[in-house]
């Protein structure tokens, strides 16, 4: 069968990955666009597709496909057919969308859907583990992987649509600070969580008790201190290392937290270094005080 010159020059995404991590979402996004989007497209259908003649083919940015478990033969067939299109010089791009199980088991509970995988298994937990063993070897050849636990529908819309639009360039990685108090919880989305509270204390001093982290004086006496820019430089050097390998595995959205006692000093302090060091780099950038009120 021989393919359509459109086909072969226009960008072609496959959608996969776990259920509930976001597949309509990303379809949705795609389509505003200007995609041909197609759900829960026949694996064995897709060679036949891309030879069809697409009316107003100027008007499409390009072609996006959602796959997944739904189709019985799925895994089973997509090694062969996406080889075949290799061979035909046919270019298309593997997005794989993922989430953590204690999110899926949340969404489901939202939603009240049923799991793809339910009808032989005794509980929500054993599907969603099943279904990860199964898309474990789609997720290894992924060109793109994008873990959606912490994006509501509005940020991961948000961010497939950045991807769509700038043509096969991954967006940055999007970094959120977040400052907090252990008197009030600890936060449920950290990815990387540090304990601020070893650091010299300005509530103790009765002329800077009122103020927050984000004033020159909280920062003056907290980073006057040899200790306190010691952590500090050690930290930086630590997230400077770390957040290039995040973007290789193709994290989408990191969270670094860092807490004191109560959220409105050490923690507010540190957390606006840090911003101020990856801002220095034009890195994406998110920063937000949870409980810099609280005091």
């Amino acid at each position: 069968m021989r393919q359509t010159e459109t086909a072969k020059k226009m960008k072609i995404v496959i959608i996969t990955g776990l259920s509930g991590s976001g597949k309509s979402t990303a379809i949705a996004a795609f389509e505003d666009a200007g995609y041909y989007c197609v759900d829960n497209m026949p694996i064995a259908l897709l060679p036949k597709f891309l030879e069809l003649p697409l009316e107003s083919v100027s008007e499409i940015r390009g072609l996006a496909f959602v796959m997944d478990l739904r189709e019985k033969h799925f895994m089973s067939a997509y090694p062969s057919v996406f080889e075949s299109l290799r061979q035909k010089n046919c270019h298309f791009e593997v997005l794989f969308l993922d989430a953590d199980d204690r999110i899926l088991l949340q969404r489901y509970s939202q939603t009240r859907r049923q799991h793809p995988l339910a009808q032989d298994r005794k509980s929500l937990t054993d599907s969603i583990r099943a279904e990860r063993n199964e898309l474990k070897s789609l997720r290894e050849i992924a060109d793109r992987i994008i873990d959606t636990s912490h994006y509501n529908v509005h940020k991961l819309k948000a961010l497939i649509r950045d991807i769509a639009e700038k043509g096969g360039n991954a967006a940055p990685m999007r970094i959120h600070i977040l400052s907090f108090g252990f008197k009030y919880g600890i936060p449920q989305d950290a990815d990387l969580m540090v304990d601020v509270r070893f650091l010299p204390n300005p509530y103790f001093v009765p002329e800077l008790k009122s103020q927050n982290g984000k004033s020159r004086e909280i920062k003056e006496y907290i980073f006057s201190r040899d200790e306190s820019c010691t952590f500090l430089k050690k930290y930086l050097e630590l997230i400077d290392y770390l957040i290039p390998l995040y973007e290789k595995e193709g994290k989408a959205y990191l969270t670094l937290a860092i807490g004191c006692t109560g959220g409105m000093h050490r923690s507010v302090a540190v957390a606006e270094a840090i911003a101020e060091h990856l801002q220095g780099q034009n890195k994406r950038v998110e920063i937000s005080h949870r409980d810099i009120e609280q005091g």
